[in-house]
């Protein structure tokens, strides 16, 4: 097969241009086949996209590097590169180091070294280049690039939903998808469709195309459009002349009314320009005439003439009228859902948590197993299993002082319910009571990540005038050292290996309790540290990348913290606690007044 794309082709799409992906997926639907966008790569986010498959609701999985869309989704070998202009260059080197077998360039304006840079790195992989300043490519009834073939309607006058014979290629997109309906009303449309973009230096040419279109089997004419400036139509002659080219090719280079200008006139192409009279539309048309392709006398005259041929090579045999197939129905009232759910399923049989029965869970009898399953969407080691349980056993209760219990404590004695008052205390849990979790973990990873020595940290974080999350506590010293940060430790250390950011935080340590020996690293940002150094290498990579930002350590503080705070509001019902009121004797009233 010498054809770009077949009904198993799979791409991954650079940006979340999400217009262009639906159109896709709806090609897709009418074409009978698999949906052919594999993944999205969004550099500023891997939240996954919701899309649609003919009226059903799905989501599209979204990765932050083409490294990872090529590790995690191998089969995918097309790159539909939607880059702005400044980056589209790095994108579509990487694409051709990372062996993509073709890359699809929308963007228009790229510099022009860039494009020569990208043709001499693609002819030493074999990466076939389209664009860039292109609406894309098709394969009809196989795959579809991006917007090609333009409107839902437009697609299905055109035929692009199942195979023709005709092998088209062009340089302007917009003269593409006009042609492709042209083709499809006066033959049995098309087999493969291609616009190379409209750049001075596309990354494939128009007689590369045509040559494979000359070894496919499938296609049976060739029609080829083209504009003034360049000579590539000089090399199409050629091998029109040398019997390279022996199927019949229609050829139209558009342009010819740049004669009736009063002087030189650039069209909208960056290509689209004459610079000598032999890039002339006038000129090409007629070396190509002369040569033996198909040329019409105008524009006007191209049905016709494609028409003539169809029909030419239909009464010697050599093609037939496909039979049309029936076309599903794309819904016209697509209704997005509300709610969004990955962790788990409760249509089928059994609900699940991930692709697990419940049962099996059940039968684990593991908390922290089902946690790690939906929280992040994965399996843990029984080391970090057995750790993560030691946590929340270490954080479920520090006595009735602290902000969540002493919130319970009054709204049980006030005799609310059980829930009421559980929240009463979770909403405590904040930058000063629970959150040093989380806020701990981000300012050691920040430092350590930065390449910030122990000393440096310190010294930045005094400079701010900010006290350093995890450190210090009003009780323990190290004279004084709080067995649950001692017992941790020595777990994590003795199962765990390498934990280099709880090193870095030891160091820390040692500097900050040769000021004050209360500024020890203190249960919080033990809990944090450790469990970056843990968690961190054994969660998916969409999970880590918004590790922080979605606050799973004071989640985990939260959970354990509510075992405590339920048990305070039990021990209030129990006692029968009267309304609290808060000791005269213990408020500070007035401002600056003695009575």
């Amino acid at each position: 097969m010498s054809l770009l794309f077949s009904p198993t082709t799979l791409a991954i799409v650079y940006g979340r241009k999400m217009v262009s992906v639906q159109r896709m997926l709806d090609f897709d639907v009418l074409a009978g086949r698999k949906p052919s966008v594999a993944c999205i790569v969004d550099p500023v986010s891997s939240a996954p996209q919701k899309t649609f498959f003919g009226a059903k609701e799905f989501l599209l999985p979204v990765v932050r590097t083409l490294k990872e869309a090529r590790e995690r989704f191998p089969q995918a070998d097309v790159l539909i590169n939607f880059a702005s202009q400044r980056s589209a260059g790095a994108v579509v080197l990487e694409g051709i180091a990372r062996e993509v077998r073709v890359i699809a360039t929308i963007a228009e304006g790229v510099p022009e070294s860039d494009t020569r840079q990208w043709i001499v790195e693609a002819q030493r992989s074999g990466t076939t280049l389209i664009g860039p300043a292109t609406v894309g490519a098709v394969t009809a009834g196989a795959f579809r690039v991006g917007d090609t073939g333009g409107s839902t309607e437009h697609l299905i006058a055109s035929k692009l939903h199942r195979a023709g014979c005709v092998g088209y290629v062009g340089k302007s997109g917009g003269m593409s998808n006009e042609l492709y309906r042209m083709i499809a009303e006066h033959s049995s449309g098309i087999a493969e469709g291609v616009a190379i973009g409209g750049d001075r230096n596309p990354g494939s040419t128009l007689l590369s195309h045509i040559l494979r279109y000359q070894e496919e089997p499938s296609i049976a004419m060739i029609v080829m459009t083209s504009e003034i400036g360049g000579r590539e139509e000089e090399d199409i002659a050629k091998a029109l002349k040398e019997k390279r080219i022996t199927k019949p090719l229609i050829a139209w280079v558009a342009g010819t009314s740049a004669e009736h200008f009063p002087k030189d006139v650039q069209f909208g192409h960056a290509g689209a320009w004459a610079a000598s009279s032999a890039e002339t539309a006038q000129a090409k048309n007629q070396l190509l005439k002369k040569a033996g392709a198909l040329v019409p006398q105008r524009f006007e005259g191209l049905p016709e003439i494609i028409a003539k041929t169809y029909e030419a090579l239909k009464a010697s045999g050599r093609v037939q009228d496909p039979m049309e197939p029936i076309l599903p129905e794309l819904p016209s009232d697509r209704r997005s859902a509300h709610v969004q759910c990955t962790i788990s399923d409760d249509r089928g049989a059994e609900a699940t948590y991930g692709s697990t029965p419940i049962s099996q869970f059940i039968h684990d009898g593991s908390l922290v197993k089902t946690l790690a399953r939906l929280w992040w969407k994965t399996d843990l080691t029984q080391e970090a299993l057995t750790y993560l349980e030691m946590i929340l056993v270490a954080v479920a209760d520090h006595g009735p002082a602290v902000a969540g219990a002493h919130n319970a404590i009054v709204a049980a004695s006030a005799d609310k319910d059980t829930v009421s008052a559980l929240c009463s205390g979770l909403l405590t849990i904040g930058p000063r009571f629970g959150g040093a979790v989380d806020a701990a973990a981000r300012a050691f990873f920040d430092a350590h990540a930065r390449g910030l020595s122990p000393q440096e940290f310190v010294d930045a974080m005094k400079e701010q005038g900010e006290r350093i999350p995890g450190i210090g506590h009003k009780i323990r010293s190290v004279h004084n050292p709080d067995t649950r940060v001692s017992t941790l430790l020595a777990f994590a250390q003795d199962h765990f290996g390498d934990l280099p950011l709880t090193t870095y935080a030891l160091q820390v340590e040692r500097i900050t309790t040769t000021k004050k020996p209360n500024l020890i690293l203190n249960v919080d940002g033990l809990i944090g540290v450790s469990l970056v150094d843990i968690l961190l290498p054994q969660l998916p990579k969409d999970v880590a990348d918004g590790f922080f930002e979605a606050g799973y350590l004071n989640g985990l503080f939260a959970l354990g913290r509510s075992v405590g705070i339920l048990g305070h509001i039990f021990d209030q019902k129990r006692l029968k606690s009267p309304l609290y009121r808060h000791p005269q004797e213990d408020i500070l009233y007035g401002e600056g007044t003695l009575d």
